[in-house]
């Protein structure tokens, strides 16, 4: 095999070039046609999933009474940008609610007056459309490296990503904290030859990711070296800190645009963060929501939590789950496209600077995300599907005869296993491992079943078993009532009265309790599922 190094070329009659510009420009409209198609179908048939009803209660908040007081866990941006979408819907909450933020959620759902699937399809729609526009981040940053072959063969990896659809189409913010980190680190590899404007532009991308999401406080570091790389010497100091210092103020222009006197009550309850993670704490230069939101989030890193890993249920967390649940969700040529485009980037001379870039920051993320309390989904990873897209098209700058047609196949194979788990995306797991039907063998939670499919059961049960009796283990933050479902509690009441349809969440099933198991075990084969997610037994 020989690398590419640089060899002049013969520049094209502008015509063709005129025809190619064309052309490259009505693929990426049909790639990311086809992901919008995706997430809106999706989005549309899904109920609401565990976390969104308190995004899209606090986003209400934020808009109607400026208040901070709920979901402090997370930053507003995220929240706010579904905010953007909710007004459209012109959302009612009562003034005079007074609950936690779950019960906010069920509250605007459910009991103010609103439509469910109107109001979760406008709080989706403007993650939708930021999810198309970081495509369009993914193939410039890949177009920049190794020309718009490579770059058209990114936005096809991320568009067809079944993880970065599933989520993408979601009122969540997993996706957005990814896009905005992404778009910071392709700022910095343009600032290289151009400090201003790109080195600014970065600190605004970087200072929105961390307006999103909490998690993504270990890019900091890693973005500043990039800034300081990029621009070298004293200059590139200044750079490092320049690009800290904007990011900084974007988290509060964030903060006071939803309450400008930053009127904020400390949440009863707020958790004592001792030794060195209370005293990062109170450093950082962030106001004191924001603050208290790390307090929570160290709360949440420091309890123990249920995981379910290949049919076995366990307590605690396992460094290996990620990487599993990883190797379970990623489209099989993907997997491959990726570690050809990592080894393509150490190898080819001219790219092994954008390693650094490309591979450094989602390394450091990974391994942070192995060591968390929470195995509950590869959404917790999804920035890999975001920044391997781009590192995958480095395969097209190997001179190998074979290069461009076995990645042409291979993004031929992951389109095809994206598109036959449509509208499932959520349950998504390749080939390998059974596909989404066989994926709440192995794993549980967001991976499978989060909620999402209560109303797509509502319309089985009404199609095939009308007027039989229901009995409901249902995971998830939707009523079921208000989709028509009338069921009954089969774990409150004596196995022998438990006749009819038993309906349960394959997520409450991988962690079926002594009851649960014993009903599951005398109800015989399923007779039918939703959505890979619920399964159905009939109980005689």
């Amino acid at each position: 095999m020989t690398v590419d190094l640089d060899e002049p070329t013969t520049p094209a009659p502008a015509r063709p070039r005129a025809r190619r510009r064309w052309l490259f420009a009505l693929l990426i409209v049909v790639l990311l046609g086809q992901m919008a198609a995706a997430m809106v179908v999706t989005a549309v048939q899904q109920t609401p999933t565990i976390d969104e009803p308190v995004y899209v209660g606090t986003a209400i908040t934020y808009v109607q009474q400026h208040s901070l007081r709920y979901n402090p866990e997370h930053p507003p941006l995220g929240k706010l940008i579904m905010a953007a979408g909710l007004v459209f819907a012109q959302p009612k909450l009562d003034p005079a609610f007074r609950g936690n933020q779950t019960a906010l959620g069920r509250h605007v759902l459910y009991s103010a007056g609103n439509d469910p699937y109107e109001l979760m399809f406008f709080a989706r729609l403007p993650m939708i459309i930021l999810t198309l526009l970081f495509g369009l981040v993914v193939f410039a940053f890949a177009r920049d490296l190794v020309g718009p072959v490579g770059g058209l063969l990114a936005l096809a990896l991320y568009a067809f990503s079944p993880d970065v659809i599933a989520h993408g189409s979601l009122a969540t913010l997993d996706v957005p904290a990814a896009g905005f980190l992404l778009t910071a680190t392709w700022l910095l590899w343009r600032a290289r030859g151009r400090p201003l404007p790109y080195v600014p532009l970065a600190g605004l991308a970087l200072g929105a990711a961390l307006a999103t999401r909490m998690s993504v406080l270990p890019a900091v570091p890693v973005l500043m070296l990039l800034a300081f790389l990029a621009v070298k010497r004293l200059r590139g100091v200044a750079a490092a800190g320049g690009l800290a210092a904007i990011a900084v103020a974007v988290v509060w222009v964030v903060y006071l645009a939803v309450d400008p006197t930053l009127r904020f009550l400390h949440p009863i309850g707020m958790p004592v963060i001792d030794g060195l993670r209370g005293l990062a704490v109170d450093l950082l230069p962030f106001p004191v929501p924001y603050r208290d939101g790390m307090r929570i989030q160290f709360a949440f890193e420091d309890r123990t939590f249920n995981g379910f890993l290949f049919g076995h249920p366990y307590k605690g967390s396992r460094w290996y789950y990620l990487p599993l649940a990883m190797l379970v969700k990623t489209p099989l040529g993907l997997l491959v496209l990726w570690l050809a485009g990592t080894v393509a980037l150490l190898i080819v001379p001219r790219l092994r600077i954008a390693a650094l870039y490309l591979l450094l920051l989602p390394a450091v993320l990974f391994v942070v995300a192995m060591t968390g309390s929470r195995d509950f989904g590869s959404r917790y990873a999804v920035f890999m599907p975001v920044f391997l897209a781009v590192a995958a098209a480095a395969v097209v700058a190997l001179r190998w005869r074979w290069a461009h047609l076995t990645a042409a196949v291979l993004t031929l194979f992951v389109a095809v296993s994206s598109l036959r788990t449509f509208p499932y995306y959520l349950p998504y797991s390749n080939e390998a491992f059974g596909g989404p039907a066989k994926t709440h063998l192995r794993l549980h939670d967001s991976n499978v079943d989060w909620g999402q499919d209560l109303g797509r059961l509502a319309d089985r049960l009404r199609e095939r078993y009308p007027g039989e009796q229901v009995w409901l283990v249902y995971k998830g933050a939707g009523l079921p009532a208000a989709y028509g479902i009338t069921a009954g509690n089969p774990l409150k009441t004596p196995a022998a009265d438990v006749h009819g349809l038993l309906v349960v969440s394959d997520s409450a099933a991988a962690r079926a309790g002594a009851r649960l198991k014993s009903l599951l075990r005398t109800s015989g084969e399923p007779v039918d599922e939703v959505g890979h997610s619920i399964t159905i037994y009939r109980r005689p």
